[in-house]
């Protein structure tokens, strides 16, 4: 398979912005879309002030820097994606939602591309059953936030093909990632060990073993964990959380990953989070 050198990047929010702000950072040409025109604007001025944020702080040489941003293009139109080498996925993390995107691609980008999705627990078999070309669909599962975070974690639908799962390995070790593996069982690696931690600190909240500030405590100071459950949960955002334990429950058919009916509340109410200004803590607005 050719070596990957335009990407195009769906989605323009914290994820998507952030993976196409590493991959032109890193020399590729990267298409962003977003259907929505206020997003795909926020995403520019993001991205633009990011990376004139590592300029001025010497993380990226002035010709680097402006190389990123002649590197980024911004769409509101798939048909746009005819000149990419593969796609990734960051939208809703929603099944159908999903399946629908990877249709409409399916028809555009070229035969030879690649479908990956930057899902955090669903199906890559079943979002690779809506497209012709079940062996150039895989998982390509990006950290929040991605130009930070080390990890990548690649997940191999059941018709993944070899040169697919090369090739985007490839891909992410050029960004400078970390690279896992799994099988694409419910939540994979990451939230298949993450998402029933953060639902039990939302039982212990629940049943009042704790406050919300002893709880998250406790993981920081007595297992080093860098943020309490409670505190990466609002980053993550609640109907994140609550989504993919859904997703675990059905998939894995196990009533442990049964959502704790607080998170379900919270998510019910429009806590959701540090997006949203609250969620199990309140923020300041910006």
């Amino acid at each position: 398979m050719a070596e990957i050198r335009r990407v195009g990047v769906v989605g323009g929010g914290q994820m998507g912005s952030g993976i196409a702000q590493l991959a032109a950072v890193n020399g590729l040409e990267v298409w962003l879309h977003d259907s929505d025109s206020t997003a795909l604007s926020k995403a520019h001025q993001s991205i633009s002030s990011t990376i004139q944020t590592l300029v001025s702080k010497g993380r990226l040489t002035e010709e680097r820097g402006s190389e990123a941003v002649r590197n980024l293009k911004y769409t509101s139109s798939l048909e746009d994606f005819g000149c990419v080498d593969i796609v990734i996925e960051a939208i809703l993390e929603s099944e159908e939602v999903k399946k629908k995107l990877f249709a409409q691609l399916d028809s555009i980008v070229k035969g030879s591309v690649i479908l990956a999705s930057n899902t955090s627990s669903i199906s890559i078999t079943r979002l690779a059953s809506a497209t012709s070309r079940p062996s150039q669909v895989i998982g390509m599962h990006f950290m929040n936030p991605p130009p930070i975070m080390k990890l990548v974690e690649i997940i191999r639908g059941a018709n993944t093909s070899d040169d697919t799962f090369n090739a985007t390995k490839c891909l992410a070790e050029r960004l400078g990632k970390k690279i896992v593996c799994s099988q694409d069982f419910s939540g994979f690696i990451v939230n298949r060990i993450l998402m029933p931690m953060i639902n039990e600190a939302f039982h212990a909240l629940y049943t009042r073993v704790a406050t919300k500030e002893d709880i998250d405590a406790g993981m920081k100071l007595g297992t080093n964990h860098p943020m309490g459950p409670l505190e990466l949960a609002d980053h993550i955002g609640l109907d994140v959380c609550l989504s993919i334990m859904k997703v675990l429950h059905a998939g894995l058919g196990d009533n442990k990953y049964t959502p704790c009916p607080l998170l379900v509340q919270y998510v019910d109410a429009g806590r959701l989070g540090r997006k949203k200004g609250i969620g199990v803590y309140k923020y300041s607005k910006m």
